[in-house]
């Protein structure tokens, strides 16, 4: 695996946890509605289908399945990323010294 050296690590890793875990939440309900939005135009049915429904053919499925697959896994790629992407330069970001009450 190629490393560049901007991997999380440590204490930056810990503390991204529990943004990356809302952000996947997040990511996956966009992911959601851009896919039943997708979806829409392209069947002009306001459903999505079912695996185990008899209402669509197995192609429409599968089709389905593979869009929303490839949906979901796009969004969340990019929420993990640009979320990444923000604590780095948020933890990267240069700080005002805090001044001690008997300097003020």
């Amino acid at each position: 695996m190629k490393r560049d050296g901007n991997e999380l690590t440590g204490l930056a890793k810990l503390a991204y946890k529990p943004i990356g875990l809302i952000f996947g939440m997040i990511g996956g309900l966009v992911a959601g509605q851009v896919f039943a939005l997708v979806w829409k135009k392209l069947s002009n049915e306001d459903e999505t289908p079912q695996p185990l429904s008899n209402d669509y053919s197995t192609r429409e499925v599968l089709l389905a399945a593979t869009l929303q697959g490839a949906i979901f896994g796009l969004i969340k790629t990019a929420v993990d990323r640009y979320g990444m992407k923000g604590v780095r330069r948020f933890l990267d970001a240069p700080r005002a010294p805090v001044r001690s009450r008997t300097e003020v």
